[in-house]
């Protein structure tokens, strides 16, 4: 029933699916695409998606050097940059996305406006704002100088423009997001535009077994 290169397999015979034809009852035998896993800076003024049609410069052109097609995990707003994950395992993408299975992610923003502890105090426990939840956030309060401070933002949900929205809510403009971490993965000293593959072991080690890989 198996046959390679054309001939009876035998027991105990090894052949490579990326060079040998391997048939069983006739049918050839492809390899499993190789999962691929990669750590991105995203610069400013890219788009996560794969296309666009408004021919803005995207995420994976940045990655297609990897050879194969990856997808985002969560995203990362055209303004916004720093790091960025891109897999094609679709499964652990999701996993990965979802809030309770508690991935936080922490940005380095800065801001126009007058920050108070008051300010910073109200989005602690989290808020509704148009008529949607967000979730609470660990805000600390960095460098400043006039109107612009830096603050350091953890978060858990990661929705649509969740910073941006929090900050204009109690009187504050963004001037540049930077994510810093996505769970356990850190932009460390990722230039921009530099990618950067993450071994299965490591994943294996910062994921655990309950990620399938």
């Amino acid at each position: 029933r198996v046959r390679v290169n054309g001939e009876t397999a035998t027991v105990g015979q090894s052949a490579d699916p990326e060079t040998d034809t391997i048939c069983v009852d006739g049918v050839p035998v492809t390899p499993p695409e190789r999962r691929v896993y990669l750590m991105l800076n995203k610069p400013r003024g890219y788009v996560t998606t794969l296309s666009d049609e408004r021919g803005r410069p995207t995420a994976a052109e940045l990655v297609a050097d990897c050879g194969t097609r990856v997808y985002p995990v969560g995203r990362l707003d055209l303004n916004s940059e720093g790091l960025l994950l891109l897999t094609n395992n679709g499964e652990l993408s999701r996993m990965l996305e979802l809030p309770q299975n508690g991935w936080s992610r922490r940005y380095k923003v800065k801001v126009h406006g007058r920050v108070s502890q008051n300010k910073i105090d109200s989005l602690a426990g989290g808020v509704t704002i148009d008529g949607v939840n967000y979730g609470p956030v660990k805000i600390v309060l960095g460098e400043s100088q006039g109107t612009n401070s830096w603050l350091t933002i953890t978060l858990q949900e990661g929705k649509n423009r969740e910073i941006r929205r929090l900050m204009k809510h109690v009187g504050l403009e963004v001037a540049r997001l930077i994510r810093l971490s996505y769970g356990p993965f850190q932009l460390g000293g990722l230039k921009k535009g530099e990618v950067r593959e993450v071994p299965q072991k490591v994943l294996k080690e910062q994921l655990g077994e309950k990620f399938k890989l």
